[in-house]
């Protein structure tokens, strides 16, 4: 069966993971999930990420999950550009969540970026997610 929104699928993954209190969540890979990861990471929000190979050649990405005085560092993860109704911003409208508290996820010609990293590039993309 295919899957409609695989990014979705793996936020999702993210945030059933932390209310059900786990160490780890599991996901498909893909060099977008990874390039997602490696933001989450970078700002704190995941402890780490690996890509591993699962049988018949086929990868998953592992996610290690990150706590704060047992809740979970991740409060919002929501989904912004979605398959049915994608959404572009210029390097002008780029969102900025909780007042600068929280990232937006942004992907861009030269890479997926921090909202703060994509501002100070100037490149505006496909806003992915937010996170706070």
């Amino acid at each position: 069966m295919s899957m409609t929104d695989p990014i979705g699928d793996f936020l999702t993954r993210i945030r059933n993971g932390q209310q059900a209190r786990k160490k780890t969540v599991s996901a498909p890979a893909s060099k977008l999930k990874s390039a997602i990861a490696q933001v989450l990471k970078d700002e704190g929000y995941i402890a780490s990420f690996e890509t591993v190979e699962t049988g018949a050649g086929k990868k998953a990405i592992n996610v290690v999950l990150k706590y704060f005085d047992n809740k979970p560092v991740i409060e919002r993860l929501e989904r912004v550009s979605k398959p049915s109704l994608r959404v572009y911003k210029a390097k002008d409208e780029i969102p900025t969540v909780l007042g600068g508290l929280g990232v937006a996820i942004i992907s861009t010609s030269t890479g997926v970026l921090s909202d703060k990293a994509a501002r100070a590039a100037g490149q505006g993309g496909e806003v992915l997610c937010i996170v706070a």
